[in-house]
């Protein structure tokens, strides 16, 4: 009796792997796949908008950072005298400006009280001079406006909540305008690319829902959803060659593989054990008979 009750329940477990592996085999069978995935987020290459040393590193390799937290800092010493330069010339306008002013009443005076006095043209003179003066005024407050910005820039901050990642400046690093120091990884960005063969697009669009399995935690499945299909991937043969003739490498296989096509999909609500990192791999499945209406 015993006996028949082992055999069936060895039976009954046979029979629940088979059908769960058959059930595993039909979902793979139905719905295109592909382990060729990988995590991507934004990237954000932060550059300093300002020359000078780097005086200040305020943040270590792979250090999270929120909005608005100082990365670096550029000397500020050439900026804040560049300021107060702009000030004084500000000023010296100012002065300049009312002193032509005094000039120019002071010819609509003696003008009023005898017109042979002053002639027209001296007159005419004086206000093109006083007019010139405001407009120096003008042109000084942008200079002021100018060198704040400059001074306000040397502090380098970041735009984005993430990550800090390959860090290689240090105090005394020389900072150039404009040429990227810093790579922030976007932490709000992360989204996941999946390379199928083109011959499994007709069962994928936009809207699609997608099951997405990282590498490092395989017994953690992901939620998503497909946002676009690439358009366009780089081809191998065709490049310019000799004579701009196209540069076509000989094929010698007789079987034709199947191009990549980049899918994009992006993620639900994380597992709490899951941490997305740039260029993790991933296994992904688009659902082709499940799509959001």
């Amino acid at each position: 009796m015993k006996k028949s009750l082992i055999i069936v329940l060895n039976l009954i477990i046979l029979g629940g792997a088979a059908w769960l592996g058959y059930q595993k085999y039909q979902d793979y069978f139905n719905n295109p796949w592909t382990r060729d995935g990988q995590v991507r987020a934004n990237i954000i290459k932060v550059a300093p908008r300002v020359s000078g040393p780097i005086v200040n590193v305020a943040v270590i390799d792979n250090q999270r950072v929120s909005r608005g937290d100082l990365l670096f800092e550029v000397d500020p010493e050439t900026y804040q005298v560049a300021l107060t330069q702009a000030e004084v010339s500000l000023e010296r306008a100012i002065i300049s400006s009312k002193g032509k002013k005094i000039e120019y009443d002071r010819l609509l005076d003696i003008r009023k009280k005898d017109k042979g006095a002053v002639s027209h043209k001296d007159l005419i003179r004086r206000e093109i001079a006083y007019q010139e003066s405001l407009l120096q005024i003008k042109a000084s407050e942008e200079q002021i406006k100018s060198a704040r910005l400059n001074l306000s820039y040397t502090k380098i901050t970041a735009s984005v909540d993430g990550y800090v990642s390959n860090l290689d400046i240090r105090t005394g690093t020389q900072a150039v305008a404009n040429q990227p120091l810093v790579a922030l990884i976007d932490e709000n960005s992360f989204w996941v690319f999946g390379f199928f063969r083109e011959n499994q697009l007709a069962q994928i669009h936009p809207g699609s829902k997608a099951k997405v399995t990282l590498m490092s935690h395989p017994d953690s499945p992901i939620e998503g959803q497909v946002d676009s299909i690439g358009w366009g991937i780089a081809p191998k043969d065709g490049t310019v060659g000799y004579n701009l003739l196209p540069n076509v490498n000989p094929v010698f296989q007789w079987i034709r593989l199947a191009q990549r096509i980049p899918v994009r999909i992006s993620l639900s609500a994380l597992p709490e054990e899951v941490h997305l990192r740039f260029g993790l791999s991933a296994s992904i499945m688009v659902m082709a008979s499940e799509s959001d209406e």
